[in-house]
Parts: structure tokens; C-alpha cells; sequence
């Protein structure tokens, strides 16, 4: 085919950050134009930004944190809705902060009311629903994983932790898998030697 036919499709993208303490609560935000709380992150910016130059420009706006390293976690697609286009939601695990960092976090008034760290568990029960769903999925994947609406896809693997690893048996549930304990957050991204 030498000509493409028909519109191009125009999907929304976005970037988030799994951002921890030590200890490996996750950092979550308020934000002041919608319910329930989130992960830093939002919508990528026209002229070829990418996921991760949006995912850092969002933590850097929303909380003042630098990020420089990460591990896609998770691509998600958002089929579209009623009012609401949809799109592709990137998930970067950026791994612990120092804590001279996160104890420097400085929020963007406009978008953001508070912040908190809460306990995997704790945090889950707080973020909105689509996020929520990402959030677990990304976090119980042994790699990154692609989802459609914050669900895994039959066919496609993503790969769970399974019996061998450091998460307990609750995280083998594919269907509802929750986060990993607070000694797997310690280790972080992978790092590239």
C-alpha cells in the first residue's frame, strides 16, 4: 500500500508515575478539578512529545520532583465513551525517591490540593477507578504489561508474578492482582548497565 486511506485515527495519550518512598508508600495527588485522587501524570503535549518526556514534565509540574529513570509498566488502552474520547494512558514505575526529594515536593496549586503517601493497599482503595485498575495491573506484572481499560487481554501475555517470586499468593490472582509488597518497591525500576 503506498497511500494511506482514510483519516488518520487522533487517540489522546497520556503519562503517569508510580512514584515511592523508601518504605514503599506511593505518592498520590488530589487533584482539584475532579474526584478521588491520582498519580502524577497527564496528557501529552502536541509536536511530538513522548511518553516519557510527558510523564516527566507532569511529575516535574504537578510536584516539583525530577524523575530520571523508569520502567514502562503498563500501556493502557481507553476505548472511548459516551462524551469522552478515550486514548492511550502510559505507566511509568519510577521506582523510590530519595526522601530529600519527596520531603521537597512542591504542588502545582492550580491543578493539584494535596499529596500523600499511603501503603499500596491504602492507595488503591483511594484513586480513581480507571486508574485504580491500571495501577494494580501495572504493579502486579513481573515486566510491562499491555491492558485495555486497566484489564489484561486474553492472548496477549503480561506477564503475573508467579510462584517462585517475593510477592505473596494474593498477588497471583490475574483477575484482581494487587500490588507487591513494600520489599519489591525498594529494588525499584530495572536498571540498565
Amino acid at each position: 500500500m503506498t497511500a494511506l486511506e482514510g483519516p488518520l485515527p487522533a487517540i489522546p495519550a497520556s503519562a503517569g508515575a508510580l512514584i515511592f518512598d523508601r518504605t514503599g508508600r506511593l505518592l498520590i495527588l488530589k487533584p482539584v478539578y475532579k474526584s478521588g485522587w491520582t498519580i502524577p501524570g497527564g496528557v501529552m503535549e502536541a509536536g511530538g512529545e513522548t511518553p516519557w518526556q510527558a510523564c516527566r514534565r507532569e511529575v516535574r509540574e504537578e510536584c516539583g520532583l525530577t524523575v530520571d529513570r523508569g520502567r514502562l509498566a503498563c500501556v493502557d488502552f481507553r476505548p472511548p465513551r459516551r462524551g469522552k474520547p478515550g486514548g492511550m494512558r502510559f505507566l511509568f514505575d519510577c521506582g523510590p525517591l530519595p526522601e530529600e526529594d519527596l520531603a521537597a515536593i512542591v504542588l502545582q496549586r492550580e491543578e493539584i490540593s494535596r499529596h500523600r503517601f499511603e501503603p499500596v493497599p491504602a492507595a488503591l482503595d483511594l484513586l480513581r477507578k480507571p486508574i485504580r485498575r491500571r495501577v494494580r495491573a501495572a504493579l502486579a506484572a513481573g515486566g510491562s504489561c499491555y491492558l485495555e481499560n486497566g484489564r489484561p487481554i486474553p492472548g496477549v501475555e503480561c506477564l503475573f508474578r508467579g510462584p517462585g517470586s517475593s510477592a505473596s499468593s494474593r498477588d497471583r490472582d490475574a483477575a484482581s492482582p494487587p500490588a507487591p509488597s513494600p520489599p519489591d518497591r525498594a529494588r525499584g525500576p530495572a536498571r540498565r548497565g
